[in-house]
């Protein structure tokens, strides 16, 4: 397949040539401990795969935080992870006795890992047990949720951030420097999509929507609304969307794949896609005297990107480590946070939406 954009192997073959291109910024993030100053002590709660398999491994090369407790309704997964991370017993929870966590002055912050309907009950129990919190993305399943974690976390005095790892990587800081500094003009078009197959797995994102509250867009394509928003450094003004079906018996009560459009007031149009029966990754941003853009885009790994076919090299960091330390020092340091629950909450109003727009066929302005 031909793309419109440089593949990997040519990323990697000039990116010796074009390194200087692009001069990532230094982050707050590095491997490594460091004895600055005490870590703070976070709780996973909900120990399903995004838990154990990245964020975990993350603590690893985190600097201003640590693994100190779990909260699962398991037995079997509380005593292998207790091993694993020598996790204190008086450090694990489950979800009945989870209250108590409020006693425990060797957790600052939990994280919510659970599905997308259950964010809110749980954010909110860590808010009153005075825990700062971390919410995976999507923030909830809808803007009255969100608004209530918001109201939670206000009222009992803790911080809130959003699970939105990219806002805290250098090439995604670059694509947003890039637009809103118009250092190629003013952006005029995006194309992003991002996008997996994962029709035939039996986990709850593909099976209940009540716990999901959607499809794809719920759960990869915020990705793609994401890199519209800071790319352009606009909100959008007005959507248009278009929802498709393919395998009928599959995904009850959700998208298989989704299409949408966003106008922004600065005259750029987004033109997203998300998918759980096709695979794609990327955002280009075309711009009036250039092309930019990001291939693979959103994913865990290695990144790259591109300036008018110029490679920008690829760069692989732990974003999660990134993201939780970035956190952390918001916490020690009583700064506002990047990806905050209004962040969240704004997501959720597109989403919204965006499927009313592909429900009723007809374009929907939103409010300025």
């Amino acid at each position: 397949m031909n793309y419109p954009y440089p593949t990997r192997r040519e990323f990697i073959r000039k990116s010796a040539q074009t390194a200087a291109l692009l001069a990532l910024p230094n982050f707050l993030y590095s491997a490594g401990p460091t004895h600055e100053s005490p870590k703070l002590g976070v709780a996973l709660l909900g120990l399903g795969n995004y838990a154990t398999n990245q964020l975990a491994p993350s603590f690893a090369h985190t600097r201003h935080c640590r693994l100190a407790g779990i909260v699962t309704g398991s037995p079997e997964k509380a005593d292998s992870w207790k091993k694993r991370y020598q996790i204190p017993d008086n450090n694990i929870y489950d979800y009945d006795n989870f209250d108590s966590i409020k006693d425990n002055p060797d957790i600052d912050v939990v994280y919510v890992v659970t599905p997308n309907a259950l964010h809110l009950p749980f954010a909110a129990r860590a808010a009153r047990a005075g825990k700062h919190v971390i919410c995976e993305k999507p923030m909830e399943i809808s803007v009255g949720r969100c608004r209530q974690m918001i109201e939670a976390c206000e009222k009992a005095g803790v911080k809130l951030q959003i699970g939105y790892r990219l806002q805290y990587d250098p090439f995604h800081q670059e694509l947003k420097r890039l637009g809103t500094e118009q250092i190629y003009g003013k952006v005029k078009v995006i194309h992003s999509a991002f996008s997996f197959y994962g029709i035939n797995s039996d986990n709850w994102r593909f099976t209940d929507p009540k716990l999901s509250g959607g499809g794809p867009l719920m759960d990869v394509g915020i990705y793609c609304i994401q890199g519209a928003r800071y790319a352009t450094g606009e909100e959008p003004m007005a959507i248009t969307a278009q929802g498709y079906k393919s395998i009928p018996e599959k995904l009850p009560g959700m998208e298989e794949t989704i299409c949408w459009q966003m106008e922004f007031p600065g005259g750029a149009v987004a033109n997203c896609t998300s998918s759980y029966v096709a695979h794609d990754n990327h955002i280009r941003v075309s711009a009036e005297k250039g092309a930019y853009g990001l291939y693979p885009a959103f994913t865990y790994g290695t990144l790259a990107g591109y300036v008018n076919d110029q490679s920008m090299g690829e760069h692989s960091h732990h974003q999660q480590a990134a993201q939780m330390d970035a956190f952390a020092l918001n916490i020690t340091q009583d700064t506002p946070v990047v990806a905050s629950g209004e962040e969240g909450m704004r997501d959720m109003k597109y989403i919204e939406a965006i499927y009313e727009a592909a429900r009723t066929g007809e374009r929907v302005e939103l409010p300025g």
